[in-house]
């Protein structure tokens, strides 16, 4: 594979839209979810109106990446070879002993060497973009509530719920006016506005729209699962990463403490504000790397996540944004993800700064 990756050689370029080419306010868009999750199983299903009540410091418990084991209630952050980092039962941390009796070393049960290993299932789920991750909170709060309510509940059935408040607020007819089912199309004859579809008809599209027998495509999207992973897995097309936890170093590589606002220039009655979602979570630590406690007698060690593994093995650049790269010539070379290059080389403008600084101390 070439070291380098240049949009001058794709003849197709795709972008997803939420959170690629339309950016959310995370600070804004994260409660209004939230809320309407929440008012959901509050009205609807019979949950406790505490809910409905969030401080700011309840969002630390968001962090892209974790898995929710749906029997046990359990979230979980996991290592590259699928070990268990870190977890809670609900939104109360495991404590490291509690977590080395409940998962010690052996790989997650539900976990599958190939880093393709499904996101979604019967019993579990991953979180992967800033539209999933309130409802991470809520589940971890709807645990909180039902362990209390049942005195140590220890398996759960609420997720039923969650996909009903799911399909509530998602419902495709609530975004346009006649909802008439079409009938499906044998294949797409020319250019044009088409809904849902597969690879494999938008390829032969892109054939007669090229005259190339196999054109060279490259998409753009936020989410491992729903964007980057098939568009590479199965179509084998370039692929770049959104990334927006990039966007969260870049305060930290452009502000130096002297910098700092004085807190007598804060404004009077600016109060407490939610953690923005792409920033990392005191709780959960890091998104890219975490520590794995070592044998006795020696000092821990730093592994890289399951879900940075995923970004560099089935990502062709990772950017924190469209406008990061927007003023760039088409011809730039990116140095891309590969096996043959450094770990961090597919991140631009700048690796993660807890891998750039610490990319020696890596292990595995």
């Amino acid at each position: 594979m070439a070291q380098h990756f240049s949009l001058a050689a794709c003849d197709v370029v795709g972008f997803d839209l939420d959170h690629t080419l339309c950016r959310y306010n995370l600070p804004e868009s994260a409660p209004l979810i939230y809320n309407s999750f929440a008012q959901f199983l509050v009205k609807e299903k019979g949950y406790d109106k505490e809910l409905l009540n969030v401080t700011p410091e309840d969002w630390d418990f968001c962090c892209k990446g974790l898995a929710l084991d749906l029997e046990d209630g359990n979230f979980l952050k996991l290592a590259n070879n699928g070990t268990v980092l870190r977890a809670s039962h609900g939104t109360k941390m495991m404590t490291p002993e509690v977590l080395a009796e409940a998962y010690g070393k052996k790989e997650w049960k539900h976990f599958l060497s190939d880093t393709g290993m499904a996101c979604r299932s019967g019993k579990y789920y991953f979180y992967d973009n800033y539209f999933d991750l309130p409802g991470a909170l809520l589940c971890a709060r709807v645990v909180d509530y039902l362990t209390k309510l049942n005195n140590g509940q220890k398996t759960f059935d609420f997720w039923k719920d969650i996909v009903a408040a799911i399909q509530h607020n998602y419902k495709m007819s609530a975004f346009k006016e006649n909802d008439e089912e079409q009938e499906a199309l044998p294949s797409l004859d020319k250019p044009g506005w088409y809904s849902q579809g597969n690879a494999v008809h938008l390829y032969e599209l892109l054939k007669k729209m090229t005259g190339k027998p196999e054109p060279k495509v490259v998409y753009f999207g936020d989410s491992m699962h729903s964007d980057i992973f098939p568009a590479r897995h199965y179509s084998n097309w370039e692929t770049v990463l959104i990334l927006e936890e990039l966007r969260g170093d870049e305060g930290t590589r452009s502000q130096r403490p002297e910098e700092s606002e004085p807190l007598e220039k804060k404004g009077k009655y600016e109060g407490p504000k939610a953690k923005p979602l792409n920033t990392s979570s005191k709780k959960w630590g890091s998104f890219f790397i975490d520590s794995v406690l070592g044998l006795e007698n020696t000092e821990d060690s730093l592994v890289y996540t399951w879900s940075c593994k995923r970004i560099s093995t089935y990502s062709t650049i990772a950017i924190p944004s469209i406008e990061a790269i927007a003023e760039l010539p088409l011809d730039y070379k990116f140095t891309r993800f590969s096996s043959s290059n450094s770990k961090t080389a597919g991140y631009y403008p700048n690796p993660p700064l807890v891998l750039s600084s610490d990319e020696t101390l890596i292990s595995k």
